[in-house]
């Protein structure tokens, strides 16, 4: 349907979005005054091509999710395949079907450890809401009823659900409503504060602990040396369970197969999206060690009561399947351990040329540029490096929660020297700009 002929493609979308889209996590007003910031038409690895026909670089794998590239024709096939075969049906009740075992097996062979039972959500929001009602069913069963409460960090991101939200460590997401769940509570980024709020709340009423291996959302801030080691020698001392959400860090995006490795520590549950389709199709999931598993299943009288419509859905559990096998068999791995160091080169380089540039980190290809600030009531230069990045081809992201000012970056797993080379050019210059 067109509004009027005299109008183009772009102009009847603008209008038809501004009408009947609410954009998630987005400035409503802002949308109503200038339209979409973009209208993507198409993808072809590392770049993006809007309706206008603009070609960028998404130095963000769109929502840190896209690891393998857009365009890849295999899982599109492979989409078809499953389709025109079974497109879906339900795993209540024990019903089952060839890809969702096929997945959950393989994703036990990616996985840590002991942790090698699944159970499928449609992102990362309901997989950590079924994390923290497994846990507290899990203490229920155990006969700790009182261990219900949830930790987390300050600046975390674990989604949007209800108890995804109240995990959240993120104010924004806490005051657009006006209430969140009871008994979650965050910490700071240190050993000492974990230690305090289990002393102050009694490690008997606590549940889980639960943090990205680096946090993403909330400015790609890496944890102090030995952190993690020390928060699983903690839980262990006081009977909680340890849940590291790898949402963003999970299937290659820090160069190991779930970002948690990257220290050392195996925990008790994962919890997991994005990566595990690179975002052709909307999967995620929680993953459980063997003890707990077994004492579920052993325990729990009558139904495990939870799930979604979409949990184990066919399509995309054989997207995911192919997905993995991409990964595996292109060495996405080891390219992120190449290019990271790369990148993270390419940012210290960036601050040698930049003196307002105050702090550069990464891990992988998960990476941020700190700008400094003379005042808090100085406003945030990140949004205009922005806006100048995309006008030089480049899509990225400012990050200014809790007064900062930060760059986010999070390219495609497949992401070259050459096209690194492109894209920290491109910053350089955008902030050299803006500067």
């Amino acid at each position: 349907m067109s509004i009027t002929h005299g109008k183009n493609l772009k102009e009847e979308l603008v209008e038809l979005d501004k009408k009947h889209f609410i954009h998630p996590t987005s400035n409503m007003k802002q949308l109503q005054e200038d339209g979409p910031t973009f209208i993507f038409t198409e993808g072809d690895g590392i770049y993006l091509k809007d309706v206008e026909g603009r070609k960028l670089i998404d130095s963000l794998s769109s929502l840190w999710n896209v690891n393998i590239g857009h365009g890849r024709k295999e899982l599109a096939e492979v989409a078809k395949k499953q389709m025109e075969k079974l497109a879906f049906t339900s795993t209540f009740n024990n019903w089952s079907h060839e890809p969702v075992i096929r997945l959950a097996a393989e994703i036990a062979k990616w996985t840590p450890g002991d942790l090698n039972a699944t159970f499928f959500t449609s992102g990362g929001s309901e997989a950590n809401d079924t994390a923290f009602k497994t846990v507290r069913h899990y203490w229920k069963i155990k006969g700790l009823p009182e261990k219900k409460k949830i930790i987390s960090r300050k600046l975390s991101y674990h989604g949007v659900a209800m108890g995804a939200t109240s995990a959240t460590g993120i104010e924004q997401f806490h005051t657009f409503t006006t209430s969140i769940a009871p008994d979650f509570h965050y910490v700071d980024s240190s050993v000492e504060s974990l230690k305090e709020l289990i002393a102050k709340e009694g490690a008997d009423t606590i549940a889980a602990y639960i943090s990205e291996p680096v946090q993403g959302s909330g400015g790609v801030n890496l944890p102090p040396q030995g952190y993690f080691q020390a928060v699983r020698e903690i839980c262990d001392e006081n009977n909680i369970l340890f849940i590291a959400d790898e949402v963003i860090c999970g299937f290659g995006r820090l160069g190991t197969n779930f970002g948690i490795e990257r220290f050392g520590v195996i925990p008790d549950i994962i919890t997991m999206a994005k990566g595990i389709t690179s975002g052709y199709a909307p999967l995620g999931g929680m993953i459980l060690s063997e003890r707990l598993h077994n004492d579920i299943i052993e325990k729990t009288e009558g139904n495990f009561w939870h799930g979604y419509t979409y949990s184990g859905h066919p399509t995309a559990a054989a997207v995911a399947l192919k997905n993995l096998e991409i990964i595996k068999n292109e060495n996405l791995m080891d390219n992120v351990n190449i290019v990271g160091k790369q990148m993270l080169e390419g940012f210290e380089w960036i601050k040698e040329q930049n003196d307002n540039v105050d702090n550069v980190r990464g891990m992988g290809l998960l990476g941020a540029i700190s700008l400094e600030k003379a005042s808090k009531s100085v406003e945030p230069i990140g949004p205009k490096i922005v806006a100048k990045a995309l006008e030089k081809g480049l899509i990225c992201r400012s990050v200014i929660y809790d007064g900062q000012d930060t760059l986010a970056f999070a390219p495609p797993l497949i992401i070259t020297k050459n096209q690194m080379d492109d894209m920290i050019t491109i910053i350089n210059e955008s902030i050299k700009a803006v500067k």
